[in-house]
């Protein structure tokens, strides 16, 4: 994600398209009440993978078993949603009815791996490294600078010494950053 996100192409010019995903995750159901919703019913068309791995690591099988269910239902619901038909045949009050509608045909991966390993993580990290240069190259961008993370790290190196030092050094910064050393300062101890 942080690999692509520029806004200048490799000919130096202002680019006028998304160049990167935002990607965040969860693991087991903890992602249903973070952001599921946001990926079901938002106005934000948002494409997701969901992995899964087939063995599980732990003695718990049937715990195992009702998070794969839960990502297949997932899957399933994101691909087909549900119509305000389907939803009345079920009996919904029709107050309710609208605000249940899942539209469906949203972009869903569903990886299955046979068990969480090394190699399966690796080769994860690989897929997903492949499919950042390959943005890259199609969106005519550079995957390989990171100028803006840069920036970030040369800033910390001059608060550094603001946040450590004993005495209070005259600050240099912008109002909202000097504010922020200063309540950071002063609840630190």
């Amino acid at each position: 994600m942080e690999s692509n996100g520029k806004h200048v192409s490799l000919d130096r010019q202002q680019v006028n398209y998304q160049t990167g995903p935002i990607i965040w995750g969860e693991p087991g159901t903890d992602g249903q009440h973070s952001f599921y919703q946001l990926i079901h019913q938002g106005t934000k068309l948002i494409p997701c993978d969901l992995i899964g791995f087939c063995k599980p690591l732990s003695e718990f099988t049937d715990h195992h078993d009702l998070l794969m269910a839960n990502l297949f239902a997932q899957a399933e619901a994101l691909a087909f949603g549900k119509t305000a038909e389907e939803l009345k045949a079920e009996g919904s009050p029709d107050f309710q009815t609208p605000f249940r509608v899942c539209e469906g045909n949203r972009p869903t991966n569903v990886i299955l791996a046979e068990k969480l390993t090394p190699r399966a993580v690796g080769s994860l990290v690989a897929l997903y490294e492949h499919s950042v240069f390959t943005q890259g190259a199609i969106w005519d961008i550079d995957s390989f600078d990171q100028w803006g993370v840069e920036l970030g790290k040369v800033l910390a190196t001059r608060i550094i010494p603001e946040l450590q030092s004993s005495a209070e050094p005259k600050l240099k910064h912008d109002t909202s950053t000097n504010t922020l050393i200063g309540r950071y300062r002063s609840l630190r101890g």
